[in-house]
């Protein structure tokens, strides 16, 4: 097929000024619209199905030190108190 034979429809509205636009850098420069993009190891990233089971891990283990570290926290001023 030539390409003067291949005529596109353009569906976009003429106030559509597209020379304003601008191409996003690809790889680790480039800026992520969600937040925080975090590269995982591959034997790491093979135990988990998609980024929500990731996530759901990570806030499981925050929520697990922080019940630790307060149940230390107790536990050290308890012992404190025994001293006395």
């Amino acid at each position: 097929m030539n390409r003067d034979n291949l005529e596109m429809e353009d569906e976009l509205k003429p106030e559509y000024d597209l020379k304003s636009l601008r191409v996003r850098k690809l790889g680790t420069e480039r800026k992520s619209f969600a937040g925080l993009t975090v590269r995982l190891e591959p034997d790491v990233a093979e135990m988990f199905p998609s980024a929500e089971a990731v996530n759901e891990a990570l806030r499981f283990l925050i929520k697990v030190m922080k019940e630790n570290q307060i149940s230390t926290a107790i536990n050290s001023n308890t012992s404190l108190e025994k001293m006395d």
